[in-house]
C-alpha cells in the first residue's frame, strides 16, 4: 500500500481558497509572516510547531525570491574563518549538522570539493588551503557532525583528482586536496518542504497573496488572483521578504549583492562528481566553484556584485561575471569552456544590511533582527544554511517585543517532510532520483502513474523530470501554474530550450490536477 502524504502537508489551489476564505473572516492570528523564502517559511514552521497559529503571505511562489538562486551548498562555514568570523562559521557548521543528521537528510549530502594543486598555486598557497580543510574538519568536530556523513579532508593524487573532475588539466598537476561540505538536491525543494511542514502544524501558506501597510499588527492582503483584498489581524508581524523587506518597513537600508551562476552540461566536464574548487587569483579565501547538479547538468559560480537600484524580480548576469566564472574556472581545465558551451545561468540578491563597508564582499553575512517602532519585526542578511537559526531568532525576538508566550523551540530536531535516514530511504523500492527529491514521499510520486506508467518516463531527453512529479506538484506542493512547476517545483526552466518543450507537460498536469 502506498504510504500517504503527511496528514495535512497538501498544498493545492481548493486549500489556498479554503483558507482565504476563512481569514477574511477577520480572526486575529497570532504571527502574520511576510515572505515565502527558506527564512519566511522557517519562521512559520518554528512558530506552528510552538503552538502558534500562523499565516504566510507570498507575493508571488514559494522560493520565487533568492532562496532559489544559490549554489545548492550547505556551507560548513569555513569561508568566513578566512576572514575571522568564527562565530557566523561555527553557527554554520551547527546548521549543517542539524539538516544533514536530523532535518533534512534526504535532500543534504556530502560533496567531496578539490581543489587541484596546479603550479600557479604555489607551496604557499597550497599550504594555506589545506590549513583551512584542517580547520573545516575542527568546525566539524565542534558541531558534533560524525565524520560518517562529513569525512576528514585529505590529500590526493593526480589520479584521484582526475577521477573526481575528469576535465582538469594534467600539466604540472601535482595532485589535490579534498574537503568535504553538504550539497542540497535543490534549495527550492528544501523550501517547498519546510513551508508543508509548517502547514502540517497548522499554518496557513498563501502563495500569490500581496502584503500592503504591514505593521506590528496587522496588514493589508491582495489575493493576486481575485484582486480581493481585506485585513489580517495579528499579535505578531515577522518580515521575511528578503531583498524587498525595506520596501515594507521605513528605515533599513539594504545593499543587494548578486551572485551569478552559469548552467552547464556534465558531458562539458566528463562526468564531475565532486565540487571543482578554483582559486580566484588575487583573492585569499575566495573560489569559484563547479558543482555537479540534478539533470546532468553542472553549476558554475558564484559572485559577488553590488546591484544597486530597482529590484528586479529575476536578476540577470553581466557581462563581466560571465567572463569572470569562465576565465576563473577555464585555469583548471584541459580544455577552456566557451560561451557556447553555456546552458542557461541563474542570478540571485543577497539581503545584505548596508553597513557602508567598502564591497559586498565584506558586508558581514551574520543576520540582523530589526524592529520598527510600531512592532514589525524585520529579519534581513543571513544565508541559507543558516535560515533555522535566523527563524528562531526572529521569532524569540518577536515573542519578547510583543510579550506572547509560547512553547519552546522544537525545530532543531523537528524533520521537514520526506526527511529519513540512507537506511531507511534504502529500503524503498522507488528510482534514487526520486529518493534523492522526495524522500519517503517518493512512493507516492511513482503512485501518480499508478494509471498511466507513461508518467515516470522523462518528459523529453533534455531532462529527468517526470510527468508524475508534475502531477505530485500541482496536488501536494502548491504549484498553480507552469512556472511554478518548471522553475520552482521542479528546475527545468534553468535551461531555456528545455523549458520551452516541458511546457504542454505543465499544463496538462495543471488541468489534471
Amino acid at each position: 500500500m502506498t504510504p500517504p502524504v503527511l496528514a495535512g502537508s497538501s498544498l493545492n489551489a481548493a486549500r489556498r481558497t479554503n483558507e482565504l476564505d476563512l481569514l477574511s473572516q477577520g480572526d486575529v492570528v497570532d504571527v502574520l509572516v511576510i515572505g515565502g523564502g527558506v527564512t519566511g517559511a522557517g519562521v512559520a514552521l518554528d512558530a506552528a510547531s510552538r503552538g502558534l497559529s500562523v499565516v504566510l503571505a507570498e507575493k508571488h511562489d514559494l522560493a520565487f525570491g533568492t532562496s532559489r538562486w544559490s549554489s545548492k551548498l550547505v556551507h560548513g562555514g569555513l569561508r568566513y574563518l578566512s576572514s575571522g568570523r568564527i562565530g557566523i562559521a561555527h553557527e554554520s557548521a551547527v546548521e549543517r549538522g542539524v539538516a544533514i543528521q536530523r532535518t533534512a537528510p534526504h535532500l543534504v549530502r556530502a560533496l567531496p570539493q578539490v581543489v587541484p594543486l596546479h603550479p600557479e598555486l604555489g607551496r604557499v598557497s597550497g599550504a594555506a588551503v589545506r590549513a583551512g580543510f584542517a580547520a573545516g574538519d575542527l568546525l566539524r568536530l565542534a558541531a558534533r557532525t560524525p565524520g560518517a556523513l562529513l569525512p576528514r579532508s585529505s590529500r590526493v593524487g593526480a589520479g584521484e583528482v582526475r577521477r573526481l573532475a575528469p576535465t582538469v588539466r594534467t600539466d604540472g598537476l601535482r595532485g589535490g586536496l579534498v574537503g568535504w561540505d553538504g550539497q542540497l538536491t535543490d534549495d527550492a525543494r528544501l523550501v517547498v518542504g519546510i513551508a508543508r511542514t509548517a502547514a502540517a502544524h497548522g499554518a496557513r501558506i498563501l502563495t500569490r497573496c500581496a502584503v500592503e501597510q504591514a505593521t506590528g499588527s496587522g496588514a493589508v492582503l491582495v489575493d493576486a488572483l481575485t484582486g480581493t483584498r481585506f485585513e489580517v489581524r495579528a499579535r505578531i508581524v515577522i518580515n521575511a521578504a528578503g531583498v524587498w523587506a525595506g520596501e515594507l518597513a521605513e528605515g533599513i537600508t539594504l545593499r543587494p549583492s548578486r551572485g551569478t551562476h552559469l548552467v552547464f552540461s556534465q558531458q562539458s566536464f566528463g562526468g564531475l562528481t565532486a565540487g571543482l574548487t578554483v582559486p580566484v587569483p588575487g583573492a585569499f579565501g575566495r573560489f569559484v566553484f563547479a558543482l555537479p547538479a540534478p539533470d546532468r547538468r553542472v553549476y558554475v559560480g558564484i559572485t559577488d556584485e553590488d546591484a544597486p537600484g530597482p529590484i528586479p524580480d529575476e536578476p540577470q548576469a553581466s557581462t563581466a561575471e560571465v567572463d569572470f566564472l569562465l576565465d576563473t574556472v577555464n585555469r583548471a581545465l584541459a580544455t577552456p569552456l566557451t560561451r557556447a558551451d553555456i546552458l542557461g545561468s541563474y542570478s540571485g540578491l543577497r539581503p545584505l544590511l548596508d553597513s557602508g563597508e567598502g564591497s559586498t564582499a565584506d558586508i558581514s553575512r551574520k543576520h540582523q533582527i530589526l524592529t520598527s517602532g510600531d512592532g514589525l519585526v524585520t529579519v534581513v542578511g543571513g544565508k541559507l544554511t543558516t535560515y533555522r537559526r535566523m527563524a528562531q531568532d526572529a521569532l524569540d525576538a518577536a515573542l519578547v517585543q510583543r510579550g506572547v508566550e509560547a512553547a519552546p523551540c522544537r525545530t532543531r530536531s523537528l524533520p521537514i517532510v520526506g526527511a529519513a535516514s540512507a537506511a531507511e530511504l534504502a529500503r524503498l523500492d522507488v528510482p534514487h532520483r526520486l529518493l534523492r527529491r522526495y524522500g519517503t514521499e517518493s512512493a507516492v510520486v511513482v503512485a501518480e502513474a499508478a494509471a498511466d506508467p507513461a508518467l515516470l518516463d522523462p518528459l523529453h531527453d533534455g531532462t529527468q523530470t517526470t510527468g508524475a512529479e508534475l502531477r505530485f506538484a500541482v496536488r501536494h506542493e502548491g504549484a498553480l501554474d507552469e512556472a511554478d512547476l518548471l522553475d520552482r517545483r521542479t528546475r527545468i526552466g534553468l535551461v531555456p530550450t528545455v523549458r520551452q518543450r516541458a511546457l504542454p507537460m505543465a499544463r496538462a498536469a495543471l488541468a489534471d490536477g
